[in-house]
């Protein structure tokens, strides 16, 4: 099996109300690929619930991440970004892999994080269509597609557009 991501690191935000989907197919998705993905919450060892129901537990704390670890970082939609975007040390870690040209992949409204850490100023996206406005008036630039891949940033819309937003994921990872 081919697996082009062996050694590779990818840090994916987890807390209530994510879209279960939105983390849980990206995750198994660069697994399958060789890559090791440890999922950060608010704490660490905690069990959160997906917008579904699906729960799903922190590797670690958002407080413990330490972004030079890594090489990618994956955010899902759902509710969630919402409350993680208020904090401070989620921003940071955004900046980080921002200045080092790291993957940023955000689907749905997981653009809101990458918009509070005022990361998407004339970057070319996609996300959920409710939060178009929110992407435009942050200086993005909007597309409607399934996936958009702009240098390191990978953006997709909703679940249905998974597999394209995971090749742009695995074309970014595998470039680097």
């Amino acid at each position: 099996m081919d697996r082009p991501l062996t050694g590779k690191r990818i840090l994916a935000f987890v807390g209530d109300i994510y879209e279960d989907l939105e983390l849980w197919y990206p995750k198994l998705r660069m697994i399958e690929a060789g890559a090791e993905v440890v999922v950060a919450g608010p704490e660490a060892g905690k069990s959160y619930q997906g917008k579904n129901g699906y729960p799903a537990s922190s590797d670690i704390a958002i407080a413990d991440a330490k972004p030079d670890e890594y090489h990618g970082l994956l955010v899902p939609g759902g509710f969630m970004p919402d409350k993680l975007r208020r904090d401070p040390q989620v921003l940071e870690i955004v900046r980080h892999f921002d200045q080092a040209g790291k993957l940023i992949a955000a689907i749905c409204h997981g653009g809101w994080i990458p918009i509070s850490a005022g990361v998407y100023r004339g970057v070319q996206v996609t996300g959920s269509p409710g939060i178009k406005d929110d992407l435009v008036n942050a200086g993005a630039l909007w597309q409607d597609a399934p996936v958009v891949v702009d240098r390191h940033y990978v953006s997709s819309r909703k679940p249905d557009d998974l597999p394209e937003f995971c090749r742009g994921m695995l074309a970014v990872l595998t470039s680097a």
